[in-house]
């Protein structure tokens, strides 16, 4: 399938079962897309050598796991160079607790989701760690305080 190719209604509906389980064998995969085994593995290869499927994994129950406080953090930096830029995602991608970070538009550059087993722990992480990343000018938490909606995959139903 080329890059650029539009994934059709088939690889929409394997899309979506893949998302929900990750773990379906390609017999029942194709059972449910009324597709023989063969076809059906090589759509899903070829999703996965176009990078549309970048990888497999479980959701985790993050409260579960001791890790019950999650933050949005929103960072502005000092300086906008590249080179500065870089050494901030470079350092920001080896610490444990960041979850994900987005370089963003509007009045901040970055947006960092962390976890931490309670508010102690965060605290001491924000102001030893993240205060101390290269060109930090501003930084600003946001506590979640109920997951009302947490992400569990791609809406892909009208692609």
């Amino acid at each position: 399938m080329p890059i650029n190719k539009r994934i059709d209604k088939t690889d929409v509906k394997i899309l979506e079962l893949l998302q929900k389980d990750s773990r379906i064998t390609t017999a029942e995969l194709s059972e449910q897309l009324s597709l023989s085994t063969s076809p059906c593995w090589r759509r899903v290869k070829q999703l996965e050598d176009t990078n549309i499927i970048q990888g497999y994994g479980v959701r985790i129950d993050r409260k579960k796991i001791n890790l019950g406080v999650m933050v949005f953090v929103r960072v502005s930096i000092d300086s906008h160079s590249e080179k500065e830029a870089k050494k901030f995602e470079e350092e920001v991608t080896a610490l444990d607790y960041v979850i994900a970070c987005y370089s963003i538009g509007g009045d901040a550059d970055f947006l960092l989701q962390i976890v931490s087993p309670d508010l102690d722990t965060y605290a001491e992480f924000s102001m030893s760690i993240i205060r101390r990343l290269p060109g930090i000018k501003e930084m600003q938490s946001m506590f979640v305080l109920k997951e009302i909606k947490p992400f569990m995959g791609f809406p892909i139903k009208n692609l």
